[in-house]
């Protein structure tokens, strides 16, 4: 049983020890970060999919996809590396498996208003909203002699890892719509020169 006196105690004792916890997270050391329980539990390594990892025996961080399983859609699994010799290699082998349609150039053009124009502008001429004059790193024109001359395999690697001050948008634009984007951008290239072949001939 309980006693009056057993509880007065009880009560000084947790005071006491609410007091000590108070005290020992008190430090002098003002640099000193304090204690963590269980940091694994939101201190979680950032591990990228498909990239090499010790999280899974195959020396991947993500399992490799069943063999003879289908994939959904056009979101497959990205087999270049970020690297030159991965821009190159995609440039060499992929091409677009997303059919040319009227339908997918319109929704190309949605997309790439959503996400693009802003930096690469309303035409493709790099001359976005976002732009100010006198720009020490200017977004380059689909139009120029590099641009023209890229390949949809370049374009699709650029648009998934970012090329130079442009971040990936791997995360933004499903792969099905990035290559939509893709078919858009081809199609303002293509009014473009055209464009040049109709003024050239008026001259």
């Amino acid at each position: 049983m309980i006693t009056e006196k057993m509880m007065k105690n009880l009560s000084t004792l947790a005071v006491l020890s609410f007091i000590a916890l108070m005290y020992s997270s008190c430090k002098s050391d003002k640099k000193h970060p304090g204690y963590e329980f269980m940091p694994d539990m939101y201190r979680n390594a950032a591990v990228k999919t498909y990239r090499v990892s010790d999280f899974f025996n195959d020396s991947l961080s993500a399992l490799t996809p069943v063999a003879g399983t289908m994939p959904r859609g056009i979101n497959t699994y990205f087999p270049y590396p970020n690297t030159n010799e991965g821009y190159e290699a995609a440039g060499a082998t992929l091409t677009n498996p997303v059919a040319l349609t009227d339908l997918t150039i319109e929704e190309g053009k949605e997309l790439y208003t959503i996400k693009c124009r802003h930096c690469h502008g309303e035409k493709g001429d790099g001359k976005g909203t976002i732009k100010v004059k006198g720009d020490l790193f200017p977004v380059p024109s689909y139009f120029d002699e590099t641009r023209m001359a890229l390949k949809e395999g370049h374009m699709f690697f650029s648009i998934t890892y970012g090329k130079n001050l442009m971040g990936p948008h791997a995360s933004l634009l499903s792969q099905e719509e990035r290559w939509k984007v893709i078919h858009y951008i081809q199609h303002l290239q293509k009014n473009y020169l055209a464009e040049q072949n109709k003024t050239a001939a008026g001259n």
